[in-house]
């Protein structure tokens, strides 16, 4: 239900622009004032997600290793997997955040005729994470283009490099083709394993179609809804100087696009996707694991945090324990 929810929800949103612009002419509301908008809830809503995450107490170490521990001497420890100073845990978050190094960890259990749980890598989610991500950023940088003059030269190189094919004209470029590969796998995948698609929710489902909707609407721009290049500048040029302009002949297909851009940066802070600037104050990437080489005491008294002891927990949660088949410590007190 959710994932037609989601497919529904974008064909809506593609509707809001096409009605606005195209029947009542609200070019200026959609060209410049909800891109403002979404710029500016982008980045409260960022800032405060920040916030939120620096103000959160973390009194334990709890930092996710997969490494030998930093102890004696003669025993070889695992810098990158098991960083127990900064300079290893710097190391730990570029691997991750450039290469996605636990993703690439990514294991897949599948059950055996016999009844034998086999576990074996998978590496297609890790595969298609990556080209994802680095697609966008370069399709990202190549937008750049619109919005200064003269045009800086790493968004020419990024140009000349996603174009290296030459195919056809306008050159079709490579992250084009991969992006719509990399949502389209991401997308069946979700659908098509029972399991994902069990504990898959709406959340899930919208960023993908969003994403998907607003590639598929810049394509469809490049390539086959043409419109005037020197329009779609002068107005990014206006807006990143606070001097909007509308110019005329700009494609609704133009303002599609640029809703479905503005709809994914209000979106953003509010979502799974701020995991992109979350994964920096996760305190499981980014502590040292260094509790055989430091004490840690809690900062928290005692006395004024709310314990749940077992007992209570037992007492709690008794009858449904035994409905399980789990055994309960009263009960085996009692018959001895």
């Amino acid at each position: 239900m959710s994932i037609f929810v989601a497919i529904l929800a974008v064909i809506i949103l593609a509707l809001i622009p096409l009605v606005g612009v195209g029947a009542l002419g609200l070019d200026y509301l959609f060209g410049v004032i909800i891109p403002y908008a979404a710029i500016v809830i982008f980045l409260v809503g960022i800032v405060s997600r920040i916030f939120g995450w620096a103000k959160s107490p973390v009194p334990f170490k709890i930092p996710t290793v997969c490494g030998q521990q930093k102890s004696h001497d003669w025993i070889k420890s695992s810098t990158l997997e098991s960083p127990h100073n900064t300079f290893g845990v710097i190391g730990r978050m570029f691997m991750e955040v450039v290469f996605f190094r636990s993703l690439f960890r990514n294991t897949e259990a599948e059950l055996k005729e016999e009844g034998k749980l086999v576990y074996g890598s998978s590496k297609w989610l890790w595969m298609a994470s990556l080209a994802f991500h680095y697609s966008f950023l370069v399709i990202f940088i190549r937008h750049f283009k619109f919005f200064a003059e003269p045009v800086p030269g790493f968004v020419h190189l990024a140009q000349t490099l996603d174009g290296f094919w030459q195919i056809g004209l306008p050159i079709v470029y490579m992250t084009n083709i991969i992006i719509v590969a990399a949502i389209g796998f991401l997308f069946i995948r979700r659908v098509w394993e029972p399991r994902l698609r069990y504990i898959s929710l709406l959340g899930d489902y919208f960023p993908l179609a969003l994403i998907g909707a607003l590639v598929t609407s810049g394509i469809c721009l490049r390539y086959f809804d043409k419109t005037d290049i020197v329009a779609i500048k002068e107005l990014g040029m206006g807006l990143i100087s606070l001097n909007p302009v509308v110019p005329d002949g700009i494609a609704i297909t133009f303002y599609i696009h640029l809703f479905f851009v503005s709809c994914l940066f209000m979106f953003f802070p509010f979502s799974k996707l701020v995991h992109m600037v979350g994964v920096f104050f996760s305190p499981t990437r980014n502590m040292a694991n260094n509790n055989r080489m430091v004490r840690h005491v809690n900062p928290w008294p005692s006395h004024d945090v709310k314990i749940h002891t077992y007992d209570e927990y037992e007492d709690e949660f008794r009858d449904l324990m035994k409905a399980a088949g789990l055994p309960v410590e009263k009960d085996e007190e009692a018959k001895s």
